[in-house]
């Protein structure tokens, strides 16, 4: 459950109260009977571990970009026009498989 601060707008006293996030905010002051407000501060949090920084998962001798002809697959010539990648993929290999057939 989460821990809430509140100050107290009359006599400036802070209060912490562990609530749920159903439970109602808490509205009077228990010392002097003043209007609560909820205070919102940083909360502190600490990363353990490598992982967390952009060099943890890099190896030094790699290039901080992809080289393009790794990251787009590369074009084969087609003498058939096709709509489905899987198609154009299938003729290419039977071009292959017949230039090969043919130079035995």
């Amino acid at each position: 459950m989460p821990t809430y601060e509140y100050e107290c707008q009359s006599c400036h006293r802070r209060v912490e109260a562990v609530q749920r996030f159903t439970d109602p905010a808490l509205t009077l002051c228990a010392h002097c009977g003043g209007e609560l407000r909820k205070v919102f501060s940083a909360v502190g949090v600490v990363f353990k571990g490598s992982g967390f920084y952009k060099n943890d998962s890099r190896s030094p001798d790699k290039s901080p970009t992809p080289t393009p002809a790794a990251t787009t697959p590369a074009s084969s010539p087609s003498t058939e026009s096709s709509t489905t990648p899987a198609a154009t993929t299938a003729s290419a290999t039977t071009t292959t498989s017949s230039a090969t057939t043919s130079s035995d």
